[in-house]
């Protein structure tokens, strides 16, 4: 017997949106009316009937947390943000798809209120949303109590079936069916309509028994374009099931109420006008009026968000009750509620001198993260079934795992994500949105391209998301060219709001670590080697934290040479061989571009400056050392496969050839005459 009470209002709030969802995507003439149009009346019995969240504070905390996987059916969750009186007007619906409107083509995290993370290429919400799902179960293991239920939010994900065809949304799956995520329902708009028409001609696997494997519990409603109880009880049904996550396989159609109902055709152009009429005529609004909203359909919403304010009232006073019993959980709770790190945990990052011995900087990695974890409980994370060789796996951590597995906790910290870099990176952008928690993921530098739509997400996004990315040039040796990576870096180099580091020895490992820790609004990749590395005279954290710096100074050089990671005691070396001919070389340690480029112009004037030829050294691919050096030696082609000394000295990376290379770029500039102008001085 359903539970569900049908509400007098509940059919003019569905056509409400309906009809808005037309109006908006016909007033842009661009855009997606179908999936709005299909997903109506699920979309109102969730928000209506289950949804906790406060419209007048759209960072509560403990709110649901919902996530529009099929991003291009945004439509739908402007007009649900702006009936229940989030920061979004009637004017900004009119601006949709509009050059600097709040509601964009797809939604965007801190640009809109109450938008929890960006998405649009498809299937990355739904693993953002099993990201949120881990971090909500991690927080309440770690902070809730007996009779103080602090941490108890549900995440909602609407996916579609492009969502469902996307390899990431697959890795997320599984992941959350073997972490056995009870808190997480995804609602699956099975519409049987893609861009290239039904999915007959592409899509035709069984959800239903793919996602049983997983270890999910899969329901169905059959009429989702009318049947509100049916609806409503599968919702409260998900909810109820503790050790499963949920898909909701909710068979809709897509433009329902359009002439185009069921077909391709309402899936990403707007509606015709006579169209828009007609649909509103069968709804029984008035045919001609635009962005119609009836008085009924706002207080409804109105009463929702009233009953979300009182939800976080009481949260408010829990939470004052729960810091009387537990003072010290309670400051730290709210500390990482806030977004702050522990006061003075950089105090525990490794300093080294010249004399200490050479060390990879993948074990430089692990080194950090043994001294840090203590004092950082927000880091959260793990790797890719390369836990041995990326170092990450602090000695005396817990496993994140349901505790039913005996393998750990929810109040675990490490997370074995198995072979799965792409969705391990958009989950890890998930817990990053939660709050509360600062993820760190690992695999080799090479499979990180595996995750390019993560990471690029994790930047334009703004998520403090910190890649450990080990074995990260030819160093790696035997492995070969298949595992060397060549364009990597330079790829990730040019993602916007990207911090892309490559340390020379232990010192710039700390500073990466720091700068990493304390940029919240920004990822960072820390490519590091397998290889050991010297620790380097002039190398400190603080001069390493600028980005760029010079390592070894002289005074009218002949050259400076400008490099990164290993390959900066490489350059150290031909430096030497020079001195002892009377040549002067300089050497600039430069392991993170973005940073050294957010440093004042003198500053980097002085590193890389007037008068002499600058040289960048990198056993990767050269692209990209154009805006730093005037020449430029690396790799032409992929590497091989061999141990690395040897590779190395097929690439004429050694000390001895770039010596040779070096005196090469001396004597051409000395030829040409004139005066050498620093590469950072230009025109725009």
């Amino acid at each position: 017997m359903s539970s569900f009470t049908p509400q007098p209002a509940d059919a003019n709030c569905i056509a409400t949106i309906r009809t808005l969802a037309a109006d908006v995507v016909g007033k842009a003439n661009s855009g997606h009316p179908g999936a709005p149009m299909g997903m109506a009346p699920v979309a109102h019995i969730l928000f209506t009937r289950f949804f906790n969240a406060n419209p007048k504070n759209s960072k509560w905390f403990n709110r649901d947390r919902f996530v529009l996987s099929n991003g291009h059916a945004c439509a739908l969750q402007y007009i649900l943000l702006h009936l229940l009186g989030y920061k979004l007007s009637m004017d900004d619906l009119k601006a949709f798809r509009q050059l600097d409107s709040l509601t964009p083509g797809h939604p965007e995290a801190h640009h809109t209120d109450g938008i929890e993370v960006t998405t649009g290429p498809l299937g990355q919400g739904f693993a953002n949303g099993v990201g949120l799902a881990m971090a909500q179960a991690h927080l309440a293991a770690v902070y809730n109590r007996d009779k103080y239920d602090l941490i108890n939010n549900y995440t909602y994900v609407f996916t579609g079936d492009g969502c469902l065809m996307e390899g990431v949304a697959s890795e997320a799956a599984s992941v959350a069916g073997h972490l056995k995520l009870g808190n997480l329902v995804v609602i699956y708009d099975d519409n049987h309509i893609s861009i290239d028409g039904d999915t007959a001609v592409a899509f035709t696997e069984n959800v239903e028994q793919r996602f049983l494997s997983y270890g999910w519990q899969v329901l169905h409603v059959e009429d989702g374009d009318s049947d509100l109880a049916g609806i409503y009880d599968a919702i409260a049904a998900a909810r109820l099931e503790k050790s499963k996550p949920t898909i909701i396989q909710l068979r809709t159609t897509i433009g329902y109420g359009s002439k185009q109902q069921g077909t391709h055709g309402v899936h990403g152009s707007p509606l015709k006008a006579d169209d828009i009429q007609s649909l509103k005529s069968k709804f029984g609004f008035p045919p001609g009026q635009t962005f119609y909203v009836p008085e009924v359909t706002y207080e409804t919403y109105r009463a929702v968000a009233l009953r979300g304010a009182k939800l976080e009232s009481a949260w408010t006073s829990l939470l004052a009750e729960y810091q009387k019993t537990y003072p010290k959980e309670h400051s730290e709770l709210t500390r990482r509620i806030a977004g702050k790190l522990s006061e003075g945990w950089e105090r525990n990052l490794p300093v080294y001198k010249p004399t200490d011995a050479a060390q990879a900087s993948r074990k430089l990695s692990e080194i950090v993260l043994t001294a840090i974890t203590p004092a950082l409980p927000d880091l959260m994370g793990g790797s890719a079934d390369l836990t041995g060789s990326n170092l990450t796996k602090v000695k005396g951590t817990v496993d994140f795992q349901h505790p039913s597995t005996g393998l750990g906790s929810y109040a675990g910290t490490y997370i074995r994500y198995g072979v799965r870099e792409h969705g391990m990176g958009a989950i890890a952008n998930g817990l990053s949105a939660y709050g509360g928690i600062v993820p760190f993921v690992a695999t080799f530098m090479n499979f990180v391209s595996y995750a390019a739509g993560a990471v690029r997400l994790s930047a334009l996004s703004k998520h403090q998301v910190i890649w450990v990315a080990t074995h990260d040039s030819i160093g790696l040796g035997e492995d070969g060219p298949t595992h060397q990576p060549i364009e990597t870096a330079v790829h990730l180099r040019a993602i916007p709001n990207l911090d892309f580091w490559r340390p020379a020895d232990g010192n710039e490992t700390s500073a990466s670590y720091l700068v990493a820790l304390q940029s919240t609004a920004t990822p960072s990749i820390l490519s590091l080697s397998r290889q050991n590395l010297p620790n380097l005279e002039g190398s400190t954290i603080e001069r390493a934290a600028r980005g760029g710096y010079v390592l070894h100074e002289v005074e009218a050089e002949d050259l400076t040479i400008v490099s990164s990671g290993s390959e900066v005691a490489i350059a150290l070396e031909a430096a030497s061989k020079l001195k002892a001919e009377g040549i002067k070389v300089r050497i600039v340690s430069l392991p993170c571009w973005s940073v050294f480029d957010r440093q004042d112009q003198q500053y980097r004037l002085s590193v890389l400056r007037n008068g002499a030829p600058i040289l960048s050294l990198e056993a990767l691919s050269t692209i990209g050392w154009q805006k730093y050096s005037h020449e430029q030696y690396g790799l032409p082609a992929w590497g091989a496969s061999g141990p690395y000394q040897k590779v190395y000295e097929k690439f004429g990376i050694t000390g001895t050839n770039i010596a040779v290379v070096s005196k090469k770029v001396i004597a051409f500039y000395k030829q040409n005459g004139g005066e050498v102008v620093s590469p950072l001085v230009k025109a725009l």
